[in-house]
This record gives structure tokens, C-alpha cells and sequence, in this order.
């Protein structure tokens, strides 16, 4: 009896003409991502080594003083405290509320798809409208502090952006009514994605609905719950639209934001190489959370999905 050798067919590698046809393909992609993102960034690094005000030529360079005098500054630390405070607030507040939202809505009863919409609705909105909206609505005469006074609640009335003691509460609030709503939908689509036939299994054992939810719906949802809290914490250290429209940083810059302290800075006093500065820190700072994030936090969602490609 003779066995034989089958021989097992080698990959097709790739011949220099297609990989001509996939640069092809990509080049305008990369020339824009080199031109509008990468270009940029050297551009703010090269800059922010000057003491430059952005209209006379480059000549006075001062190395690193920059980056001395934004970690000397009590106003950086004091914008980059008021960033982690939205950070913190969002994890312990925004986005457990979005997710116990989800959980109801996920229930079928009558009007469910019209509360979505609802609660979905001021995401839609742009941010600027949404500040110009909200310092309307909490200025000292205006609507909210009027029904506080008209129900009898009057010692509740506030200067909400003039008071020190609340005003970075009142801007996490009209952060929390901007973008609940998109969290939710994250999150509800997570929660479609479980299997129906996994919670009946668990509630016909014995399981309660607490410890279904503690120990099936949450690990289940981990991956999306993963992902709202890494758009959640990059938000909150990008914010800037939503105090442009209302406190411009005041009072006395207790509501500034990294953000909002770089075009201070850098546009509004003409200081463009210590607002360059601050341009690279903020990016230093969300491109290190996001690396490490990855790596320990979202590489456990990725870990065995990689495909490779055989041409």
C-alpha cells in the first residue's frame, strides 16, 4: 500500500501590481490623513517652541519654556481639574443613568419608540444651540429661576453661570442633557444583541433579576459598555463648544476647560506658541489614555477576532 504525498497549495502572494492598485486606493485617504491630521501636529509641536503671536516671523525660540510655564500655570491645572471633574461625573453619573434608561426602553410597551426618539432628540442638536438654549433658559431671570419662584421654591434660584459653588455643575448638566441620549442608543443596541433565550435560561434557574443583571446583562454588555466610556472620557477632555456658548471660561475662570484655555490663549491674546503648547498636551494626554485603554481595557474585545487575508 503506497501512500501519497498531497502537496498543500503555498498563499498567492501579492504581485507588485496589485499592491500598486491597493496604494492606489489608499493614497488620497493617506494624503489627507497626512495633510490635515499628521501636518498639523508637527506644526502645533514645531510652534509651541516658540514665543510666537501667529502674525510675525518664527525667530524667537525659547525651547521648552512653554510646557514650563502651562505646568506652572494655576489656570492649566485648574481647566485640566475641571476636564477630569466632567470625567468622573460622566462615569458615575451620565452613563449609568444612560444605561438604566436603556434597560427600560428595552421593555415593549406602548410609545416605547417615541421615548427614544425624545430622548435621542438633543443629541441631534448642535452643541452651540444647545449652550445658547441652556444660558437662556438658567440666566437669573430666566426660565428656570421663574418657575423656582413661582412654585415656592425660591431659595433653590441661582446665578447658575456666575455662581463659583455650581456653575462647573450646571455646564455637566447641559453636558449630561446633550449627550445621554447618544449613550442610551449605544447601549440599547448592546442590550438587543444579548440573547433573549440567555436571561429566560437564567430567571427558570432560580437567578433574580439583579443577579441576571449583575452577572449576565453587564458582562454581555461589556464591549459596548467599553466603548461609551472611552467616547465618554475623550469628550469630556475635547470640551469646548458648550462653554464657547456660555461661560467663555468665567467666572473668573472657573469653568475653562483644556480646550477652551488653548484658544484663550492662543487666539483670543495672540500667545500662539504657549496655545500650541497646550494644543500638544491635550493631545499627549487623550492619545496616552486612548494607547493605554487599548491596550488593557479594549484589546480583550479584539483578542482572537483578527482574520488574516490570503490572496
Amino acid at each position: 500500500m503506497s501512500i501519497k504525498a498531497v502537496a498543500v497549495p503555498k498563499p498567492r502572494r501579492h504581485t507588485w501590481s496589485g499592491r500598486a492598485t491597493i496604494l492606489l486606493f489608499l493614497a488620497p485617504a493617506l494624503l489627507l490623513y497626512l495633510v490635515l491630521v499628521l501636518l498639523p501636529i508637527v506644526q502645533a509641536v514645531y510652534y509651541s517652541l516658540f514665543n510666537w503671536n501667529g502674525l510675525q516671523p518664527l525667530t524667537n525660540f525659547i525651547g521648552l519654556q512653554n510646557y514650563v510655564d502651562a505646568f506652572n500655570s494655576t489656570l492649566f491645572t485648574g481647566a485640566l481639574s475641571h476636564n477630569l471633574m466632567v470625567v468622573g461625573l460622566s462615569l458615575a453619573i451620565q452613563i449609568p443613568m444612560a444605561l438604566g434608561l436603556a434597560m427600560f426602553l428595552s421593555q415593549r410597551f406602548p410609545g416605547r419608540t417615541l421615548f427614544r426618539v425624545v430622548f435621542f432628540l438633543p443629541y441631534v442638536i448642535s452643541e452651540v444651540v444647545t449652550g445658547i438654549l441652556f444660558y437662556l433658559l438658567l440666566q437669573p431671570d430666566g426660565a428656570v429661576n421663574n418657575i423656582l419662584w413661582s412654585v415656592g421654591l425660591d431659595g433653590l434660584t441661582r446665578d447658575w453661570w456666575g455662581d463659583l459653588s455650581v456653575v462647573m455643575i450646571t455646564m455637566f448638566f447641559v453636558i449630561s442633557w446633550k449627550y445621554f441620549g447618544f449613550h442610551m442608543i449605544l447601549l440599547l443596541a448592546g442590550l438587543q444583541n444579548i440573547p433573549k433565550e440567555v436571561m429566560e435560561a437564567a430567571l427558570i434557574d432560580g437567578c433574580g433579576k439583579w443577579q441576571a443583571f449583575r452577572h449576565i446583562t453587564v458582562p454581555l454588555l461589556g464591549p459596548t459598555l467599553r466603548v461609551s466610556i472611552f467616547l465618554s472620557v475623550i469628550g469630556a477632555l475635547q470640551l469646548f463648544d458648550i462653554v464657547y456658548a456660555t461661560t467663555r471660561g468665567g467666572p473668573v475662570h472657573q469653568s475653562d476647560t483644556l480646550a477652551y484655555y488653548m484658544y484663550d490663549f492662543g487666539l483670543k491674546r495672540q500667545e500662539m506658541g504657549f496655545g500650541s503648547a497646550i494644543a500638544v498636551l491635550m493631545f499627549l494626554i487623550c492619545f496616552g489614555f486612548a494607547l493605554i485603554y487599548q491596550r488593557f481595557v479594549l484589546s480583550r474585545d479584539v483578542d482572537g477576532a483578527t482574520t488574516s487575508y490570503v490572496g
